[in-house]
């Protein structure tokens, strides 16, 4: 650390990883009006905040599986907040999302804009449905920044579209539901073709095709919407390559054969 500069503090820290999970790698740069913005409530410049963003590159496994490193110059808290972070996505996000709300003067709710009428108003059913929905959220964002705002298999482009899809369901693997490992970008229409068996993804990164698809549609809607994507290698995304355990798991107990 350079003389008269401050340490970053471990809520600083939590909030740039926050940042740094839900933001395109290649988007890190002091002309990034989300980093700009960031850099202005915690009091620091947008270049000191690139630097952090870079130091937690280096500590990144999906970039570090494409030969793609960040910074070297990291200090010992910027590892311990990665690896408490890493180690425990299910609190550690909400934590951050909290600590967002409390710097931006908002309630964590609003931050997520989260339908308060939806919500029962105090108690604990209250509290573990706001941390699902605040989860879920900063899930879909770190798939859709990892994917570039991207569908993997359309290319659809359209943020509102697009879903933050779950290989090994919600339901099914509480461990890894927050694991972006775990994600694909999908638009709506394939999500849910996803979600039902009828399309998957091999450990080659291969899209599949059910022949239960024909079953109720008819040709034409089928080469149009799914053919043409049988056996085509899906778009992959910048960060977070999909772990080709779940995707077996996907492909010998969800698909349809």
């Amino acid at each position: 650390m350079k003389k008269g500069q401050k340490p970053w503090t471990r809520e600083e820290l939590i909030l740039a990883i926050n940042l740094y999970w839900k933001m395109e790698f290649g988007k890190i740069h002091e002309r990034n009006p989300e980093i700009q913005k960031f850099a202005n409530f915690i009091g620091r410049t947008p270049g000191s905040v690139v630097f952090k963003l870079g130091n937690f590159g280096s500590f990144d496994p999906s970039l570090q599986e494409r030969g793609v490193g960040g910074l070297k110059n990291t200090s010992k808290l910027d590892r311990e907040i990665w690896n408490e972070f890493f180690g425990n996505l299910e609190d550690l996000s909400f934590e951050s999302e909290k600590l967002r709300a409390q710097f931006e003067n908002k309630t964590v709710e609003e931050l997520n804009e989260i339908d308060l009428s939806e919500l029962p108003k105090e108690g604990l059913v209250r509290e573990q449905l706001v941390k699902t929905r605040v989860n879920q959220n900063f899930f879909r964002r770190a798939i859709l920044a990892s994917y570039k705002n991207t569908c993997c298999i359309t290319g659809i482009n359209h943020p509102n579209l697009l879903v933050a899809g779950h290989i090994k369901p919600w339901s099914v693997d509480e461990k890894n539901r927050m694991n972006p490992r775990n994600g694909l970008c999908l638009n709506s229409l394939h999500d849910r073709a996803f979600e039902l068996g009828l399309i998957t993804v091999n450990t080659d990164y291969k899209i599949l095709v059910s022949p239960k698809v024909l079953d109720s549609m008819n040709v034409k809607t089928f080469e149009t919407y799914f053919e043409r994507h049988h056996n085509q290698k899906m778009i992959l995304p910048n960060r977070y390559l999909p772990d080709p355990e779940f995707l077996d798991y996907h492909g010998e107990t969800r698909f349809l054969k």
